[in-house]
Parts: C-alpha cells; sequence; structure tokens
C-alpha cells in the first residue's frame, strides 16, 4: 500500500489505487448490481484529513463502438469530468481514477473526488427556506446560474445522461446584491459526447423537467436563461 506523503498524488498509479482501494468509509450509496457488475459509494478520510467520496466498481462496465468487450464506467466517468472543466462547468475536484484486472480477470475501478464544500443539492437548499428567505431576485440568480452551466455543457455536445434534481448542487456565498451564486453537477457516469448539442440538451432538459419540483413559471425562467446562453430553442421543447 502506498504511504500518503504531502499530497495523494505522489505515489505511483498503481500504489495509489492499491491505497484508495483499502481505505474504508461510510457508505453513502450502497453498493448495487447492475451492468454485470457492482458499484457503490463510500465517504472516506484520506490520512491528511481531507473528506473524499470514493467510488468502487467491480465489474461495472459499459460497451460502446470504440469499447465493445466493456470499460469501466468509472474512466467514462472521469473523462467527463476532465472535459466539463474545459468548458468551466463547476464539477467535483478528480482526486484519483484507475481499474485494474482482479485474480479472476474482473475489472476493478475507483474514481476518487474531493467533497463540494460549501455546496448543498437544490432540493435541499429549497427545502431549507432559502428561497423564503433571500428572495425572488437571488432565486433568479440561481436559475440563470444553473442554465449557464447547462447551456456550457451541451454547447460542447456533453449529455449529462442523468439529470435529476439531487444531482445539482448550489452554493451562495453572502447576501442579496452581492451574493456570489455557484452551480455544480455530480454523478457522470452516464455522460457522454453527442454529436450535436441540441440532441445532448433535448435529453437532458426533457429528463430535468420530469425529475424536478420547479413550477411551471420557473421552468419558463429557466428555459429563457438557458436559451439565452445556449443562443437558440430547443426541439421538442
Amino acid at each position: 500500500m502506498a504511504v500518503e506523503c504531502a499530497s495523494e498524488m505522489d505515489a505511483a498509479p498503481t500504489d495509489r489505487f492499491e491505497y484508495f482501494w483499502n481505505i474504508q468509509g461510510e457508505w453513502v450509496e450502497e453498493p448495487n448490481q447492475r451492468r454485470g457488475g457492482e458499484s457503490g459509494v463510500q465517504r472516506i478520510l484520506s490520512t491528511s484529513g481531507r473528506l473524499l467520496y470514493a467510488k468502487r466498481q467491480t465489474g461495472h462496465i459499459y460497451r460502446s463502438w470504440r469499447h465493445p468487450l466493456g470499460r469501466p464506467t468509472a474512466l467514462r466517468e472521469q473523462d467527463a469530468i476532465m472535459g466539463l472543466r474545459l468548458l468551466d462547468v463547476e464539477v467535483p475536484e478528480l482526486v484519483f481514477c484507475g481499474s485494474r484486472r482482479d485474480s479472476q480477470s474482473h475489472w476493478q475501478a475507483l474514481l476518487v473526488t474531493a467533497a463540494l464544500d460549501g455546496f448543498v443539492e437544490i432540493d435541499a437548499w429549497y427545502a431549507a427556506g432559502e428561497r423564503e428567505r433571500q428572495g425572488e431576485a437571488l432565486h433568479d440568480r440561481v436559475l440563470q446560474a444553473l442554465a449557464g452551466t447547462l447551456a456550457r455543457m451541451h454547447k460542447g455536445r456533453w449529455q449529462h445522461g442523468c439529470l435529476y434534481a439531487k444531482h445539482v448542487f448550489v452554493r451562495v456565498d453572502g447576501e442579496g446584491d452581492t451574493a456570489q451564486v455557484r452551480i455544480a453537477l455530480l454523478d457522470f457516469e452516464k455522460c457522454r459526447q453527442r454529436l450535436s448539442s441540441q440532441r445532448a440538451a433535448a435529453h437532458d432538459l426533457k429528463q430535468l423537467r420530469r425529475h424536478s419540483s420547479w413550477s411551471e413559471t420557473d421552468w419558463r425562467k429557466l428555459y429563457y436563461f438557458y436559451t439565452t446562453v445556449f443562443g437558440s430553442p430547443i426541439k421538442g421543447l
């Protein structure tokens, strides 16, 4: 096992895989069986005291024309995180990602990300009464920040693929007109690039609308802010 020094990034990749594979923590997403294998997420602490989330997978793969024999979904998620960062889409910090074959030639994969400090699920933000406390002007800015984040993702042809409200996180620093609003997205296991930005946008926005609790008025505002950044209406919406 690797010995952690100043950073988890100091060790060789094979040692870092073993290091993170052996750390145990609280399950925040119990292991579930799908895609021919098992996948779950643990909240862990590194020896330096960093709060991290480790997605652990065994035999959990996807297939594509590039990978007809299968590839761990954790690696696809890593690709998405790296690609979205280039588009100024806020995502969890990638600490480590790797894969290996076990003694029976089954894939094992790890995706370790840092906690989103100061962010909360958007539904939890609503439930805490922040919309009422901070007012509609601030809420409009939350919708605008979310719309901009999604539009940048889709203009890069990235489709989240599982865009529910629980995958949208918000952070508000300060109060009133000077408050800073940030939006982050997570869980990119099904994320991929489409041939067109329109296809990516149509899929995700329809999905988000089905799996969120916004009123029709809120949705119209969100869609208006979105198309302002995206540059055109989305077919089928």
